[in-house]
């Protein structure tokens, strides 16, 4: 069932907002150009490290004992990840030999969710449809459901129980003859069922590794709440890290990144290298696509109060919008490039100049096409016989 919420605004509230608007484009602007040249900068510093790493790897084949000799020297290195640490939750009656143990808590409530559609009137102002919409899901956290629009859904949720999620690692982890430092212990993956160990009430029912604090398990309700346990036992895994002492530290490259690794089971320095190398890349173009977006989307903010000024006739309104879209997505994409050429420039030189070539013939482009749309609109010649 949903909920409808119309609102009027006037031309001048329009154009206040679009005002406003401006200021944050600005913002965006600023922040999605600092984020691109950061990335790619980033992006070189990563790759340099990793690449640095793989000229001074030593590869070790044997490490159930400590040797002096390793010290400071990063290594490659396979084994079994060991630990005699017992892992308690007590909440749920746990006592486990383990790498980490996880509490991971939902709770069953009423979400709340909005559309809207809006319609420009003539004379400039502009009406709103919201439409809300409500739906039961499994979630993190209670929803605080007093300031929902529909007023017969307010104060629609409860919580029958409160219970706080909560990850604990062992902090005495085996690597042959070393000690793997908590950064390592935390990416040790492989994750299976914990039994809970606890007499249910009758509003409480267990199930494996499952706790459920409620009427029905298989008809849930709003208020209920599930509590799922999980383990990370005594596994294989390869890693690559500087030795220090009896332990391990991140790589410092020279140019100051740092660099570690480690992946489970029997894995090769090359595999590793390879999947550092993927995540970077992986990374690099996420945030690529962010920084775009967020200089387009702050050019459209910075001029959105033109298409606000034509809107006392909507038609003409939205030809302006459509112009405006158009010219600040090229603009705003064409600026990336110019970023993103500005920093390989700087940091790659061979691959920033043909990227700051294709910038400028988006300049050229968006030149010419205004030249286009203007030409139609001048004064033709007069010609005398």
């Amino acid at each position: 069932m949903s909920y409808q919420v119309k609102t009027k605004t006037s031309y001048g509230q329009r154009l206040s907002t679009a005002l406003k608007g401006v200021v944050a484009g600005f913002a965006m602007f600023i922040i999605g150009t600092i984020v691109l040249f950061w990335n790619e900068g980033n992006f070189v510093k990563t790759r340099k490290s990793i690449n640095e790493a793989e000229k001074v790897i030593v590869r070790i084949s044997d490490v159930s004992t400590t040797d002096p000799a390793l010290n400071g020297t990063l290594i490659h290195a396979s084994a079994f990840a060991d630990t005699d640490e017992v892992l308690t939750d007590e909440m749920f009656g746990v006592s486990e030999k383990a790498i980490s143990i996880n509490r991971k808590v939902e709770y069953y409530q009423y979400v709340e969710t909005s559309r809207t559609e809006t319609r420009d009137l003539v004379g400039g102002g502009q009406e709103r449809v919201t439409t809300y919409s409500y739906k039961k899901e499994w979630v993190k956290e209670p929803v605080n459901s007093a300031n929902f629009s529909d007023p017969s859904y307010q104060r629609s949720n409860s919580v029958r129980k409160t219970v706080e999620a909560k990850t604990e690692y062992a902090k005495n982890v085996s690597f042959g003859g070393y000690r793997l430092p908590l950064f390592m212990i935390s990416q040790i993956g492989g994750s299976v069922p914990l039994a809970a160990n606890i007499t249910p009430t009758p509003t409480e029912h267990l199930s494996g590794n499952m706790v459920y604090y409620g009427e029905t398990p298989s008809s849930p309700q709003i208020g209920d709440v599930r509590v799922t346990l999980t383990k990370v036992l005594p596994a294989d895994i390869s890693i690559i890290g500087k030795v220090v002492g009896s332990t391990f530290e991140q790589y410092i490259a020279a140019n100051g990144k740092s660099f570690a690794q480690l992946s489970m089971g029997t894995v090769s320095a090359e595999n590793m290298f390879a999947d550092a190398h993927s995540e970077n890349n992986i990374l690099t173009w996420v945030l690529r696509i962010i920084g775009v977006f967020l200089v387009i989307g702050g050019l459209k903010s910075m001029f959105s109060i033109l298409p606000a000024l034509f809107k006392v006739l909507p038609f003409l309104g939205n030809i302006v919008q459509a112009g405006v879209g158009l010219v600040c997505s090229v603009g705003g994409f064409v600026w990336s490039l110019i970023i993103i050429s500005l920093s390989w420039l700087f940091y790659r030189p061979l691959i920033g100049i043909p990227l700051l070539l294709i910038a400028i013939a988006g300049i050229w482009y968006l030149k010419k096409r205004a030249e286009s749309r203007v030409a139609p609109l001048r004064s033709p010649e007069i010609i005398e016989n």
